[in-house]
């Protein structure tokens, strides 16, 4: 199991470096809300949260699945996750997500090079019927989704900006706010301004190799005592030239 780094421990919550590739908890198969016995084979982030604090067993909205989790990165993205250690400090951390008062910023690998330095993606996100697939075109149980982007590294390349899968296109690295929480969010973002992520076999070219460039770098939050948090993920050596 490629195990989190611990960035920081208190008796309430712990910060985590998630690496890429590294399951957050089992799925579910059915309405019954059972855990597919397949996935659960596969370690999880969950795994080691119960291994190494099983406090956290009993704590959040569903702790046999999700067990002091507050928040989600997709398996293949890296970076900064908060766990409750206690029920109490869950509801305040979930409160202040739903909230919107958690400010979140991702490093994201792109293909092309974005016409503007900085834009707002404001575009609300449905699930595309028959499928878990999240678009800005469905309107089924679509939510209101904003996201910030700013291009903070250009990498020039050949032909026409549009990525070949082989790291030889232009590319850009951009600094992305999410103002809102939903699933796979700036994926379906940056990819509906025509410029996916690398790696992003879902919303973008299907044949790519290599793990889907995206990263929580940080996450800041003020505590119940008033306290500003702010915890930092080191950009993984996967982002080559880009750090």
């Amino acid at each position: 199991m490629i195990e989190p780094k611990i960035i920081y421990v208190d008796k309430r919550f712990l910060a985590i470096d998630k690496p890429a590739a590294l399951m957050v908890h089992a799925a579910r198969i059915s309405s019954k809300r059972r855990v597919d016995e397949e996935k659960r084979a596969e370690p999880t982030l969950v795994d080691w949260l119960l291994k190494n604090y099983p406090e956290v067993k009993t704590v959040g909205d569903d702790p046999v699945l999700r067990p002091g989790i507050v928040h989600r990165l997709d398996k293949d993205t890296s970076g900064v996750m908060l766990v409750a250690r206690d029920q109490h400090t869950f509801a305040y951390l979930k409160e202040q997500f739903q909230k919107h008062l958690v400010k979140k910023i991702y490093l994201a690998l792109v293909t092309g090079i974005p016409k503007k330095k900085s834009g707002v993606i404001d575009a609300p996100i449905g699930i595309k019927n028959g499928t878990l697939k999240r678009s800005i075109h469905s309107k089924k149980m679509a939510k209101e989704a904003v996201t910030e982007y700013r291009v903070i590294k250009k990498f020039a390349g050949e032909g026409s900006g549009k990525t070949s899968g082989n790291g030889s296109a232009s590319r850009a690295l951009l600094e992305v706010r999410p103002r809102t929480g939903r699933t796979h969010q700036i994926r379906v973002h940056l990819g509906s301004i025509g410029h996916p992520i690398l790696g992003d076999r879902l919303y973008g070219q299907k044949k790519q190799e290599g793990r889907l460039m995206l990263h929580a770098r940080s996450i800041e939050f003020t505590d119940e005592d008033g306290k500003r948090f702010t915890f930092e993920a080191d950009i993984p050596a996967s982002f080559g030239d880009t750090r």
